[in-house]
């Protein structure tokens, strides 16, 4: 029997994602808004092609699926719909609530049965959703308990991993389980910055865990990592909610595999969000004006990217930008673009008039003030005398100059 348990081999094989935040309203975008909830939509909607090309048995939603517990109908039953078609490929899907749908009294899951609107029943496990009255589920035919702690409240009272029972003590009828599978929506413990969060876990809680593999949500960036045997993992947002967030725009698929007595957890990023990001430095010192930087930026039109460009060097006295009109020239070709300028203005090159004039006493007096300046690393303020110094150049050289 023990040389049988041995050579026994058990996969499980999962779609890990959280904070699709269906629903958004995106103030900060004006009239695309709309598109970018659509955008939202589609990218959940490619998670799911995802989990059935890949045929999938486990589809994980770690909370936040909605932005908000205010959705009309149409859209509850548009997720039903996505999700129905999971259980009609036989794949098993479990919801935890978030921070944003959290199920409070107002819940969106007590004002809708999504499972039963995508066509599940309770003898059936097709589709769960967990709640603190049921805070897990074994799903037999996969041998696996899921377990979702979650609050009736936004804050959590205590850390969700605090009453996870033992390995030696799961739920369900069926002894058979081999996988232990956790779900959190919260934040991992960084001192000084996640100590205000609703939903706090420490990596030690989770090393003691007893968990296979521990589904994480909130964080809208992807990232993986493994406390003690415990590996765990943010997918991220599957579409980013704001367009800052470069590590959005992915699942994960996980594969957990027993094979000879010895466990792995496998994974791999998986891009189902259109979104694409590019962070660009334009040397100030090479640009021939505004116009031709327009050009330049505009060859890498698409409307899925969000341009994130940032001036640098030393620039020219004569260079004149205007960072809002360029930015507003460029706004039909991307998705979103900022330009920011860190460049910095040039020091006086060639001899310097004669310290008796105002123009050599003035240059002199600012460019030693520069230097101390920057020799005490006070960047911020040596910039704005870079700055004051082009400009008292200029007009002392009789230009007119526009503030």
């Amino acid at each position: 029997m023990a040389r049988e348990e041995a050579n026994r081999t058990a996969m499980l094989r999962i779609i890990h994602t959280a904070d699709v935040h269906l629903g958004a309203r995106h103030d900060d975008l004006g009239e695309q808004a709309a598109a970018q909830r659509e955008r939202q939509f589609a990218a959940f909607k490619a998670a799911i092609d995802l989990a059935l090309s890949e045929k999938v048995d486990l589809f994980l939603i770690a909370g936040d699926l909605f932005d908000s517990n205010v959705q009309p109908r149409r859209s509850v039953e548009r997720v039903a719909a996505e999700l129905k078609r999971l259980a009609e490929g036989r794949i098993r899907t479990v919801i935890i609530p978030g921070t944003h749908d959290v199920y409070d009294r107002a819940s969106i899951y007590r004002a809708y049965d999504l499972p039963a609107l995508a066509g599940s029943h309770p003898d059936d496990g097709m589709v769960t959703v967990l709640d603190p009255e049921h805070p897990a589920i074994h799903l037999a035919t996969l041998e696996a308990v899921v377990f979702g702690p979650v609050f009736p409240t936004k804050r959590a009272p205590h850390s969700p991993l605090r009453d996870l029972p033992p390995a030696t003590a799961e739920a369900g009828s069926d002894p058979a389980v081999t996988w232990r599978i956790g779900m959190i929506h919260g934040s991992i413990a960084i001192p000084g910055k996640t100590d205000h969060d609703e939903v706090v876990i420490t990596t030690d809680e989770i090393a003691a865990s007893g968990l296979d593999y521990l589904a994480l949500g909130h964080w809208h960036s992807a990232q993986t990592g493994k406390a003690g045997t415990v590996t765990y993992a943010y997918p991220g947002a599957p579409e980013p909610v704001a367009l800052d967030q470069d590590r959005a725009g992915k699942v994960l698929l996980v594969e957990l595999d027993e094979s000879g007595g010895k466990r792995s957890v496998k994974v791999v990023e998986r891009q189902v969000g259109r979104t694409t990001f590019l962070k660009l430095e334009v040397d100030a010192g090479e640009l021939d004006g505004q116009p031709a930087l327009v050009d330049t930026l505009r060859t890498k039109a698409d409307p899925d990217l969000v341009l994130d460009v940032r001036l640098v060097g030393v620039r020219r006295d004569e260079l004149d930008l205007e960072l809002p009109e360029i930015e507003a020239a460029l706004a039909a070709s991307f998705l979103k673009v900022r330009v920011r300028d860190a460049s910095v203005p040039a020091l006086t090159g060639g001899p310097l008039p004669s310290p008796d004039t105002i123009a050599g006493a003035f240059i002199r007096d600012v460019e030693a003030r520069i230097a101390e300046l920057e020799a005490a690393g006070s960047i911020d303020e040596a910039a704005e005398q870079r700055d004051a110094l082009r400009l008292g150049r200029l007009l002392l050289a009789g230009h007119e100059v526009s503030l």
